[in-house]
């Protein structure tokens, strides 16, 4: 292979150049750019098979995002020591970069189409995803496969309360607002959002902004296009037969409108379609000229035509709503009698059961990953099984939808958790989609709030979510918002827009489009609309719950928080763990302790916590000049005995500071082993401390002891009794382990 020749480009976003570059790696993929941004660089790929895939109704796209730990310089924690599973961020990006990219491509094409993205260097300063979504609008523009591309992607930032293009890592840590924006020239496709209770005026300026900062990188991806892009191939699409339309359309006559108009369950509705096509079927069983499945497909295409103009001529729904229409919601919390919190949440025939898990510090999930965080102190686990919609089914391991899904909840409910400071617990919710008729993600926002209500967590405020949907009319511009759709409508509409928060402001936003872009009067409706539908939503939640529990489930660890030394934290922790293993299973609480110092301590049993604290306490105090220690003697010497007065802490009594009369022989006063009550007398610089046991029989101050060192010192180390100590039948200063 001879050299390669590299093609450079480079676009502005923000404040930061982008360069794209290709021709040097992965000259065999259809379609292959580097991107880099600082030192951090992404190979992308997009490439599609020459053959049809036979027998499928959908076009496969496929996005991967391999997040190799080399870009970073590290090593795998797993066994094997190499990436296994994609991680949960990981999914994240794939779902971002496919959202925007997936209408812009003819939906009758049956060749698969993937696209890779390896991270291949990470500075940890500037954010992967977005790099990776131009990085694959910019792979498929240069490829051979057809694509109605360009995409340009940002992300906004609100810091000092101004919007900011593209910040950087460290400067997202201070944004209350953490917006990622993709689209084209003229419109926006997708957005993904994070907020702390940000106002929807403030999202609208910021969603302005963010269409306004791609057009240099869209510009760019035309040019390269125009100068180093492949001739694009003529892939195979699957064919419509208006003529079959033609055929079945006088057939149905207002027998899809008898379907629609019809009372019932999503189950009831969706078999008297099923039968309703069955008829059809039937009913051109002789016509050699019509295939089955061509009639199928005319017959879903009517039936999406009729529902759609019903809505935009009538303003009639599937189920009979009008467009702002919310269904009938009831709640109910505790359900669970062992559970730490519960609550059922239920709109329509969608159902959520979720229910809140509190656990230790230590608890929380330590993340591999390239991303900025290495920790979550909130989870939120997204589950939905499939005799939720009424089906038999493989329960497996966790779809991309379900982390997609479970991710927006997480970051929904995020802004109002209660800090470490003020709840020191890692906090974990399970979101179970029991029954599922659309929304099942913006469920989960309101069951999350139920059971973290119920499990007695202070939030911030409570947090309600609703999706919405649109229909447009394409030969004119009649459009209709939706409020809270249901499946059938999520379906056949153009548009899936969840909005979640509290009554002060937004804290989730997702959306999901099916045509090419929507205008701005449409994104002001939505918002304003879902704000209304999602105050609705919380006054019927509050109905059931509005404050968080007086006090924690009997059945949750009760969490004492202790400080201590950063320096002491191995004296409590021991040699592989043995002192702190030690204390737990002796008082039957759990221990974890943080780099600072922060000792949790969580049990059921208060008088357990009470004596692993003292446990603590003993381990990592200091010795005082002054306290009077019972410690144990470990060594004895022919000048005197040595003592331990607090774990891993020992004093010398000097022999002339054992008793009142002169001692012979240390081990005549006390041998290894035995316990005597000393005085800590003094602390050198070096922390060599100095014990005295005439100073508690004398009841002495230290400086007296001190005094009588200094005396002997002075007559050659002569014995006796010297400067008239006091009556040492007063006795000691007390008793036990330590004493002030």
């Amino acid at each position: 292979m001879s050299n390669p020749q590299n093609h450079n480009f480079i676009a502005k976003l923000g404040n930061e150049e982008i360069m794209f570059e290709t021709g040097r790696l992965a000259q065999q993929a259809g379609g292959a750019v580097t991107v880099r941004v600082g030192d951090s660089l992404l190979l992308v790929t997009a490439t599609a098979n020459k053959t049809v895939k036979e027998d499928l109704d959908f076009f496969p796209l496929t996005v991967d995002y391999e997040e190799r730990l080399y870009a970073a310089g590290r090593i795998p924690g797993s066994f094997f020591r190499r990436e296994g599973r994609p991680s949960e961020e990981a999914i994240l990006v794939c779902r971002l970069v496919d959202r925007p990219l997936r209408p812009l491509f003819d939906k009758t094409i049956r060749n698969e189409v993937q696209i890779v993205i390896t991270a291949l260097s990470s500075d940890g300063e500037h954010h992967l995803d977005i790099m990776a979504v131009n990085g694959a609008s910019t792979a498929l523009m240069i490829s051979d496969i057809p694509w109605a591309g360009p995409v340009g992607a940002v992300r906004i930032g609100l810091i000092d309360d101004n919007l900011v293009v593209n910040p950087n890592v460290q400067e997202m840590e201070e944004s209350p607002l953490d917006l990622r924006v993709a689209g084209t020239k003229d419109a926006i496709l997708m957005v993904e959002a994070g907020a702390d209770e940000v106002s929807e005026e403030i999202l609208l300026e910021a969603l302005r902004l963010a269409h306004e900062a791609i057009q240099d990188v869209i510009e760019m991806q035309m040019r390269m296009q125009a100068e180093v892009g492949k001739e694009k191939a003529q892939l195979i699409v699957d064919e419509d037969h208006p003529e079959v339309r033609a055929v079945i359309e006088p057939w149905l006559g207002n027998k899809i409108l008898t379907v629609l108009e019809a009372e019932g369950t999503k189950a009831e509705k969706n078999q008297l379609r099923d039968n309703l096509k069955e008829e059809l079927l039937a009913a051109f069983v002789d016509d050699e000229t019509l295939e089955p499945t061509e009639i199928e497909k005319a017959f879903e295409d009517i039936f999406r035509d009729v529902t759609r103009q019903r809505i935009l001529t009538e303003g009639l729904r599937p189920d009979g709503r009008r467009s702002a229409e919310i269904r009938p919601i009831w709640c109910e919390v505790g359900l669970l009698p062992r559970a730490h919190g519960s609550g059922v949440f239920t709109r329509g025939e969608t159902q959520i059961l979720s229910i809140a898990t509190l656990g230790m510090p230590d608890d929380e999930q330590r993340l591999d990953t390239l991303g900025p965080r290495d920790t979550k102190r909130y989870l939120h686990h997204y589950n939905m099984p499939p005799y939720s919609t009424g089906e038999a089914g493989r329960i497996g391991g966790t779809k991309r939808r379900e982390v997609g899904h479970g991710a927006l909840a997480e970051r929904a409910l995020l802004p109002v958790i209660p800090s470490e400071e003020d709840f020191p617990y890692t906090l974990r919710v399970v979101s179970e989609a029991i029954s599922s008729n659309g929304s099942t993600s913006m469920g989960s926002v309101c069951g999350s709030t139920l059971s973290l209500l119920d499990a007695g967590v202070p939030i911030k405020y409570p947090v309600s979510g609703i999706a919405m949907g649109l229909v447009t009319d394409p030969d004119n511009d009649r459009f209709v918002v939706l409020s809270d759709i249901q499946g059938v409508e999520d379906a056949l509409g153009d548009m899936d827009f969840k909005v979640a928060g509290t009554r002060q402001g937004v804290t989730a936003l997702q959306m999901d489009i099916k045509i090419k872009g929507i205008r701005w009067e449409i994104f002001e409706q939505a918002l304003a609309q879902a704000k209304e539908g999602r105050l609705h939503i919380l006054a019927e939640m509050e109905k059931t719950i509005s404050t968080p529990r007086p006090d924690i489930s009997p059945y949750a660890p009760r969490i004492i928080t202790i400080n201590i030394d950063p320096e002491k934290i191995g004296k409590v922790i021991g040699p592989g763990g043995k002192i702190v293993r030690a204390i737990q299973e002796e008082t039957g609480v759990r221990i974890s302790i943080d780099d600072d110092g922060t000792v949790y301590i969580a049990t059921s049993d208060s008088n357990g916590a009470a004596l692993a604290k003292d446990r603590i306490h003993l381990l990592t105090a200091e010795a005082e000049v002054g306290e009077i220690y019972t410690g144990k003697v470990v060594r004895a010497t022919d000048f005197g005995l040595f003592v331990e007065i607090l774990p891993g802490t020992d004093g010398m009594v000097h022999i002339s500071q054992l008793a009142d009369y002169r001692v012979s022989k240390t081990t005549d006063v006390a041998d290894v082993g035995d316990e005597i009550m000393v005085m800590v007398t003094d602390i050198d610089e070096e922390g060599k401390i100095r014990l005295s046991r005439l100073a508690v029989l004398e009841g002495w101050t230290p400086e007296e002891a001190r005094e009588r060192d200094r005396v002997l010192s002075s007559s050659s180390g002569r014995g006796g009794r010297r400067g008239g100590g006091r009556d040492h039948r007063r006795g000691s200063r007390g008793g036990g382990n330590r004493r002030r």
